[in-house]
């Protein structure tokens, strides 16, 4: 009772029911006044016709000295299954011969004595039943002195409308089942793939994201839900791999430094290191792995704040050359060692308005990531440039370059290519663009390299 799927065609079935008892109560008062009008008509017509005659005959009864006129009454009623009355004066022996008496109070005298042809509804005497009837006033020698009344019972108003009424009942009753049959099929297509998607959606809430999803057959509304279905369950299921990930990888991250901290730490507790050499080596690690647990917290807590939109800006002036050979010094030692061709290019000396420090994290996130990938005696250049309102910052390397499908990936949090870091570097370089109000570009082509770009307003 409470499924769709008997609520959506009882609702219609009602509706239609209902606008067909609407439908059929104006039906059939139209009806009932046109078959009483047509009836009445019908009458009128004929008393003219009748009273006309009767006159004719009536004057060559008095002409001829005749005691009653050749009025075949009884012949004509069976004919036309009416009854004739006379209501008047009779100004001749046998006038009425063949015709009913009625009382002319029965009807309007002064119409009849005006000539105007009147309709009524009676009970004549002897009879238990009403009769429409049509009263033509007749004349003889320009002078009214009755009218002749044709009559037809209501009940044979009763009987058509019992035949309009078993016919309109048979053709609702097509009608209704027509609709069932439609609505059924309506119903069935509707909540068919409604009952697919509420069955997958108690699978994704029990944490099964493979969930089967219908297909979207249509451009409708459940087409629309479908697709909207399928990409929030998409989403799930990659928000459930990127924590996996997020786990997999900080678990990952937090343990090396921590055991590395912990059996320094241990060694120096239980004096295995004596020399001062040794000590000082086993601090440098210490210090080492606080700062790489420093910054992964950081960089998890940047993310976290990216996402709920409530990072802050510290707004100053930055010297963008200043800052750039700043970031640059960080990683020389790194390309002498390494035998990296590690170059720079300022084409420009602008000084912006924004956050120094962030701008320097993004530099130094594609500095580093650079680094990671370009090869022992490959290149790296760094460059500066300003134009048309905008500054842009560049990050190239030799590195293998990157494919068009993982284009979008890498900037995915925790997602890496080759399984190492934390794969927070570059949605975190993203996202902070995005909050300076710029933008971080990517051109790469597989086998020569990557080029990174960073555009941010001048003004």
């Amino acid at each position: 009772m409470h499924s769709l799927r008997f609520r959506m065609p009882a609702i219609f079935l009602v509706g239609i029911i209902v606008a067909a008892l609407v439908t059929g109560g104006f039906a059939l008062q139209l009806f009932l006044d046109y078959n009483q009008d047509k009836t009445l008509r019908d009458l009128r017509r004929q008393a003219d016709g009748l009273a006309e005659l009767y006159a004719t005959q009536a004057l060559r009864t008095v002409e001829e000295g005749r005691q009653s006129p050749p009025f075949a009454a009884p012949l004509i009623e069976r004919a036309t299954g009416t009854r004739l009355y006379y209501a008047g004066v009779e100004i001749f022996p046998g006038q009425i011969s063949g015709l009913r008496r009625l009382n002319r109070d029965a009807l309007d005298w002064e119409l009849v004595q005006a000539g105007r042809v009147q309709t009524l509804q009676f009970k004549p005497p002897g009879t238990d039943r009403f009769y429409l009837a049509a009263a033509q006033p007749i004349e003889l020698g320009g002078e009214t002195f009755g009218a002749l009344v044709v009559a037809k019972p209501r009940a044979e108003l009763h009987d058509s409308l019992m035949a309009f009424l078993s016919r309109v009942g048979l053709a609702f009753l097509g009608g209704l089942i027509a609709a069932l049959v439609l609505v059924l099929y309506l119903s069935i297509r509707v909540t068919r793939p409604l009952r697919r998607l509420s069955s997958a959606a108690d699978q994704v809430a029990a944490g099964r994201y493979d969930a089967k999803l219908p297909r979207a057959r249509s451009e409708d509304e459940i087409g629309h839900l479908t697709d909207r279905f399928r990409e929030m369950t998409e989403r799930l299921a990659e928000s459930q791999r990127r924590e996996r990930a997020f786990l997999m990888v900080v678990s990952h991250e937090l343990r090396t430094p921590v055991t590395a901290i912990r059996g320094h730490v241990e060694a120096l507790r239980e004096g295995l290191t004596e020399d001062a050499d040794a000590r000082e080596a086993s601090l440098e690690v210490i210090r080492a792995e606080t700062e790489r647990l420093a910054r992964l917290v950081g960089d998890v807590l940047d993310l976290a704040r990216l996402d709920a939109h409530q990072f802050t800006l510290e707004e100053e002036e930055v010297e963008l050359p200043r800052l750039l050979e700043q970031a640059y010094q960080a990683f020389s030692e790194e390309a002498r060692s390494r035998g990296i061709d590690y170059e720079r290019s300022f084409a420009a000396e602008p000084v912006i308005h924004t956050d120094g420090d962030r701008v320097l994290q993004i530099v130094s996130n594609l500095l580093g990531n650079a680094f990671s990938w370009t090869p022992d005696g490959g290149k790296i250049l760094l460059a500066l440039a300003a134009e048309n309102g905008t500054v842009s910052v560049s990050v190239a390397d030799s590195g293998p370059g990157i494919a068009r499908v993982e284009r979008d990936r890498i900037f995915r949090p925790f997602y890496t290519r080759d399984g190492s870091g934390t794969g927070l570097g570059l949605p975190i370089a993203r996202g902070l663009a995005r909050a300076l109000g710029g933008e971080l570009r990517l051109e790469s082509q597989v086998g020569k390299g990557s080029r990174f770009e960073l555009r941010l307003p001048a003004a």
